[in-house]
């Protein structure tokens, strides 16, 4: 694990030192289920490096957190992508990341299992200023294994849903 954090940041000072267009961002959620009593927590930062005007590359770390009632759960998976710009004008962009996901799911006395995904995201940004962007994902495309720990997403396809829409910031430098 260890030699993984510090190649991507060796990685991502490198792309920082040559970058003429690198972008962060990510996301955060925090949910109560009054149901069940359960409260779950997840961040995911977002990075990425523009290689062009219609191509970049990123990736997203996640971590998933929940506890209450029953056994707390952590998922943590690393998500690297290209990012497709096929549509852009002053204020909007349409883009498609595509890209795999690896995660390592923890429940508590239980041993860890791992999952992933490999597949294609639809987005939308919506520019707020010269550096600033408003960025959603709607849906997924592909093949999903106990991805994060959700053993009912496993299998194929494509689905756009509420309940599948992500939303967050991007900062560009």
């Amino acid at each position: 694990m260890k030699k993984v954090l510090m190649t991507l940041f060796v990685m991502f000072a490198v792309l920082t030192a040559y970058a003429q267009e690198m972008y962060i961002g990510g996301g955060i959620s925090l949910w109560r289920n009054t149901d069940t009593e359960r409260t779950s927590f997840s961040i995911s930062p977002d990075f990425g490096y523009e290689l062009n005007e219609r191509w970049a590359v990123g990736g997203q770390l996640i971590l998933d957190v929940a506890g209450g009632e029953g056994p707390s759960t952590t998922a943590f998976a690393i998500a690297p992508y290209a990012r497709f710009s096929y549509y852009e004008n002053n204020m909007v962009r349409l883009f498609l990341d595509m890209g795999f996901g690896v995660s390592v799911n923890k429940v508590a006395h239980r041993d860890a299992d791992a999952g992933f995904e490999l597949g294609v995201k639809p987005g939308l940004a919506v520019k707020l200023n010269d550096n600033f962007s408003f960025i959603t994902k709607v849906g997924f495309a592909g093949f999903r294994q106990d991805y994060r720990g959700y053993s009912s997403n496993n299998g194929f396809g494509a689905f756009v849903d509420g309940e599948a829409i992500s939303i967050g910031i991007e900062y560009a430098f």
